[in-house]
């Protein structure tokens, strides 16, 4: 039994009882032979089996008992891989190194994401790693890494868009030649060894510059002990062109013996064809990350700060925090801040996906690459560089993007087992037809040729990163924002979705929703202006939640509000304060009923008002009722439409609030869910939504705001938090709403189901191409006549056209995704 030892730096130990607490649980682990903590150095050497155990999962130990492992994440553009053979290749060779936690390699973007332990393992280690295995790693400087890639990436596909001519010239001439000698359209001439050796001149260019890289991307996966696309077809041109090499000179010779007929076509067309097929497939590629580019292109080059004093425009790279900026009318703005001069309309579409632009004030905060439509602006720079929340949102989907959806093991799996798999039927193709059927060895060997060509494992790869590539890119031009392919593949399966109400149903700050003067009524009119305006006034003094709401429902309304005199608050009931010579008194019926004031029969009034899960502020001037003002947390401008959205979606909705029961059946009547939790205390909230993942309904989704949501947000199978909230909540979920609109849940729900339909089609297509066309290949149609030939005999050219627009199809499907519908 082979032993590994590895020393992993360990954070959040407070004593010595800590190491004994890591020790103990190390050593319980299963393939563990030893284990020992270090509290003084912070280190764990722990001594254990490869074959029983890996290093995550120590890792995840240490985690699981309260600890930390640190570690850090890169990410690695990769050239050189021609299908998800070669990703599973990389991944393979670099999680066998030392300090190596999690890989994921996503063929789809060309990149590996690698989480390791620093000290263990270094970026140098890595990159040298993929380099040994026979692939590439972009380089570049700091900052300049994106071109560099870009650069990489372009310069690949105009090599292979010029081998791709030299390809098309040389193998369409020879094709026709070939076609016109076996249909006898060029007399006896055409026969001639000559004419072979033409074929032959013609052939050999595409096979050995055209077809190079086969032969390398081969060699590079079978001395990494696996098999990919390239060995396919390196190893079907190479059957056709060899075979033909020896009857070529037989044929010189004057002998038959080894065949009449060369295939110099078939070798060059299957070369050409696939080449074609792997440019149109990366062109196609490139329009799944459209959503990504275009969200970097969003960033502004300059900035204009003021320095000394002076206006100056400087790169955006050096803004720092503080910076004063300023932005004009049609500018875009270039970095996060708060405004502190201007006012203006500011588009922010571009990253919420809300059309409407949003007024912008002293105080109010902006985002950089948003648009200034009107005024000027001139704010503090808060974030810039990696911090702004463009650059979060680019740093967010790209992670997505990178991370592997669970419905890709089981396409992992297959491609893994693939071309080994397909190369053992070729062979008894071979065998079966040349000695169990007895057509003789040509008609066999083209068989096996078209067996090897037709097999596609590029389809089976692309098939669901492309689809979550396009899918969490759409949903980031919504303002959405899916932090992993995972989270986008569980929301389809949601059958219960939780909403907090304050802050995500509900506005979260109380606002004057009804006026009621002493008959009872409320509406328009001067009683009803001069009721507010009074408690207004006497509000001013107050810093109650419900008195902001008062004075700010007056200044709405324009009225002119007085300086009260002896303003008091009293606790629990309300206030008393003088106004323009007259005594206001703006509270509850106890209130009133300390100062002997009569209700004057409004009681009914109040009553309807709370059953409606309002506020009543009753208000009496000079010892006398006037009238009622309700106040109250008003629904959020499409919380409706989002909860039927949802139930249609056929999810039941359930509203969770720390409310009493009557205020909050009064808002689940309004918005109109399924099922409500009240009275619940925030400490609960996650106990609640385990509840409801305990009673088996099936999956449960939460929506929250606020630092009191986090733990439910973590716990529910799918998080999503409302861009408007705390950065907690932000944190704790798998989904972040850009927009503080609950419209946002429906929309990212389904845009999931979307997402997963196409890779489910996409897997079923890419197993059917398979599973149905290689039989075919192999000849199973061969005995059913009715049949056309070339499905009976299907030729190795046909093959390399069906293999080439496989994985075409798949990407243009996955391509479907950015015209899917998410309005409301």
């Amino acid at each position: 039994m082979a032993e590994k030892r590895v020393t992993l730096p360990v954070a959040g130990m407070h004593c010595a009882n800590c190491a004994g607490t890591i020790e103990r649980n190390l050593k319980k682990l299963t393939g563990v032979l030893d284990a020992h903590v270090n509290y003084a150095t912070e280190r764990a050497t722990v001594v254990f089996d490869p074959s029983a155990v890996g290093e995550d999962a120590i890792i995840r130990r240490i985690k699981d008992v309260g600890y930390d492992v640190p570690t850090a994440r890169v990410e690695l553009p990769i050239t050189g891989m021609t299908c998800a053979n070669c990703a599973a290749t990389v991944e393979r060779t670099l999680r066998k190194l030392p300090g190596v936690v999690d890989v994921a390699v996503n063929f789809a973007t060309e990149k590996a994401t690698v989480e390791y332990v620093p000290g263990l393992a270094s970026r140098s280690d890595l990159v040298a790693a993929v380099e040994r295995a026979g692939y590439g790693v972009v380089e570049a400087p700091a900052g300049q890494l994106e071109d560099a890639e870009q650069a990489a990436r372009e310069a690949e596909i105009r090599d292979q868009t010029r081998k791709f001519w030299v390809g098309v010239a040389f193998s369409l001439p020879l094709f026709l030649l070939s076609m016109a000698r076996d249909l006898g359209l060029l007399g006896t001439w055409a026969h001639a060894p000559w004419v072979n050796w033409l074929m032959l001149a013609l052939a050999t260019p595409v096979q050995f510059y055209v077809g190079w890289d086969y032969y390398v991307g081969g060699w590079k996966a079978l001395r990494n002990g696996s098999a990919n696309m390239d060995v396919l077809v390196a190893m079907g041109s190479s059957a056709a062109y060899f075979y033909s090499l020896p009857v070529t000179i037989a044929l010189t010779l004057g002998s038959s013996a080894l065949g009449e007929h060369v295939y110099y076509e078939t070798a060059a067309v299957i070369i050409t064809l696939i080449k074609l097929g792997k440019l149109l497939e990366a062109r196609a590629k490139g329009q799944t990350s459209a959503a990504i580019k275009r969200l970097m292109g969003l960033r502004a080059k300059t900035a204009r700060v003021v320095r000394d004093g002076v206006e100056v425009d400087i790169p955006i790279e050096q803004v720092q925090v503080g910076d004063v900026v300023i932005v004009r009318p049609g500018e875009k703005i270039p970095v996060d801040g708060i405004v502190i001069e201007g006012h203006s309309a500011v588009d922010e579409s571009m990253l919420t996906g809300e059309s409407m632009p949003v007024e912008k004030g002293p105080g109010d905060e902006v985002i950089g690459a948003t648009l200034n439509k009107q005024g000027m602006l001139k704010f503090e720079a808060t974030r810039v560089g990696a911090e702004t929340a463009l650059a979060q949102i680019i740093r967010l989907v790209q992670e997505a993007q990178g991370s592997k959806a669970p419905i890709q093991r089981l396409a992992d799996r297959v491609a893994g087992v693939f071309v080994p798999v397909v190369i053992a039927i070729a062979l008894v193709t071979l065998l079966v037809w040349w000695f169990g059927v007895g057509v003789g060895f040509t008609p066999a060997m083209i068989r096996m040729v078209a067996v090897l060509v037709i097999a596609c494992p590029c389809a089976l790869g692309l098939a669901t990163p492309t689809a979550i590539m396009v899918g969490t890119g759409r949903g980031a031009e919504q303002g959405i924002l899916f932090k992993s392919s995972e989270a986008l593949e569980r929301a389809h399966a949601l059958k219960v979705i939780v909403l907090d109400k304050t802050g995500t149903i509900t506005r979260g700050e109380p606002e004057v929703t009804d006026v009621i003067v002493i008959d009872g009524r409320s509406g328009g009119g001067d009683r009803e202006s001069e009721i507010l305006r009074l408690a207004a006034s006497a509000e001013r003094g107050s810093e109650h939640p419900l008195g902001e709401a008062i004075v700010r429902a007056a200044q709405a309304r324009g009225l002119p509000l007085a300086q009260p005199d002896r303003f008091e608050a009293i606790s629990g009931q309300g206030i008393i304060a003088q106004v323009e010579g007259h005594q206001v008194l703006v509270g509850t019926p106890a209130l009133m009923a300390g100062r002997s004031v009569h209700l004057d029969g409004l009681e009914g009034v109040a009553r309807r008002l709370h059953a409606e899960a309002k506020t009543a502020m009753w208000v009496a001037v000079d010892g006398e009722v006037v009238g009622i003002i309700a106040v109250a947390d008003t629904v959020k401008p499409g919380s409706r439409e989002a909860v039927a959205e949802m139930r249609r979606l056929g999810l039941q909705v359930v509203m969770m609030t720390g409310d009493n029961r009557e205020t909050a059946e009064a808002i689940a009547r309004e918005v109109g869910v399924d099922r409500v939790l009240a009275e619940v205390l925030p400490g609960d909230k996650a106990a609640e939504v385990r509840r409801l993942q305990e009673e088996g309904v099936g999956l449960v989704g939460m929506v929250g705001d606020g630092i009191n949501d986090a733990p439910a947000l973590a716990q529910a199978d799918v998080g999503f938090a409302i861009g408007t909230g705390t950065d907690v909540a932000m944190e704790a979920a798998d989904v972040t709403l850009m927009r503080g609109d609950l419209r946002s849940v429906p929309q990212a729900i389904a845009l999931s189901r979307a997402t997963m339909r196409i890779i489910k089609e996409n897997l079923f297509w890419a197993f059917f191409y398979n599973v149905i066309l290689i039989p075919v290949a192999a000849g199973v149609l061969y005995p059913f006549t009715a049949l056309p030939m070339m499905l009976r005999a299907l030729h190795p050219m046909l093959a390399a056209f069906a293999m080439a627009f496989s994985s075409i199809t798949v990407v243009s499907n996955s391509l479907r995704l950015r015209r899917v519908s998410l309005s409301i």
